[in-house]
């Protein structure tokens, strides 16, 4: 790997890593939590770069990578898709968490506090958006050339603009349940830790990912999707008027598939 390499690597794994600590941020400038209009709003842009990200950016190349299979050029997409989605399955079920808007835990019975459980969940999401960056700039350093280093940055970038609001969801209730300003501030960036570690444990594995990049492509896609169906469109859809996250939803898709296209 070229000095110049290891830096865009670095860099592009970094950045959605500051878009949470940024939005953690929020609580040392905000005194309440986000009405929970704002929160679907924002729950629903989060789902639609999520959404636009697994297309564009990762199940389209998948797709393209394994086009000397013909009519089978599916099967490596569908099947690390659906390892994806066990994946992240397994986690929601070993893990105790709580869904923001929720009372009832999900995982195995534990005495861990509402806060803690919250953060776990987010923890959780946060995983294939990770794996998402790192198996991306994974592909760029093997030469794949359906990923080239501005759809790699594209997506760094849709998914940093997404963790944004994520760090303020995770920060403010943490604040509002009684938590410092700074305490709230480094949980909401802790939780977000997860992302450049799962990127550079899926970098790492660089040498080796050429023959299986479909797979790894789509599998990350799948864990993505994951998520979006079972956590974030339900959040977005609660209460009346809901159709503000369907709207942001919109936002969020169109916007990732704009950076998609114009950088890769």
């Amino acid at each position: 790997m070229f000095k110049g390499d290891t830096i865009n690597v670095l860099l592009g794994i970094t950045i959605p890593f500051v878009g949470t600590t940024l939005g953690s941020a929020c609580v040392f400038l905000m005194n309440r939590q986000f009405r929970q209009s704002v929160r679907r709003s924002l729950t629903g842009f989060a789902a639609g770069v999520m959404v636009a990200a697994s297309f564009w950016s990762l199940l389209v190349p998948a797709i393209d990578r394994s086009v000397s299979l013909g009519k089978f050029s599916f099967l490596p997409a569908f099947i690390g898709f659906w390892l994806g989605v066990a994946f992240l399955l397994f986690l929601d079920s070993v893990t105790p968490h709580l869904h923001q808007e929720t009372e009832k835990s999900e995982g195995p019975q534990s005495r861990l506090a509402r806060t803690t459980k919250m953060v776990l969940a987010v923890t959780i999401h946060n995983i294939p958006e990770g794996m998402a960056v790192g198996v991306v700039y994974a592909a760029l350093l093997s030469g794949c050339g359906e990923i080239t280093a501005g759809a790699a940055m594209a997506l760094a970038m849709g998914i940093a603009i997404q963790n944004f609001p994520e760090g303020a969801i995770i920060s403010m209730p943490l604040r509002a349940a009684g938590k410092s300003r700074s305490r709230a501030f480094w949980i909401g960036v802790l939780s977000g830790a997860v992302e450049p570690a799962a990127a550079l444990l899926t970098v790492a594995a660089a040498n080796v990912i050429g023959p299986a990049l479909p797979y790894f492509l789509s599998f990350a896609a799948g864990a993505m999707l994951y998520v979006v169906v079972e956590e974030l469109i339900p959040e977005m859809s609660q209460g009346e008027h809901s159709n503000v996250g369907v709207l942001m939803f919109a936002v969020g898709f169109t916007l990732m598939m704009a950076l998609d296209v114009a950088l890769g």
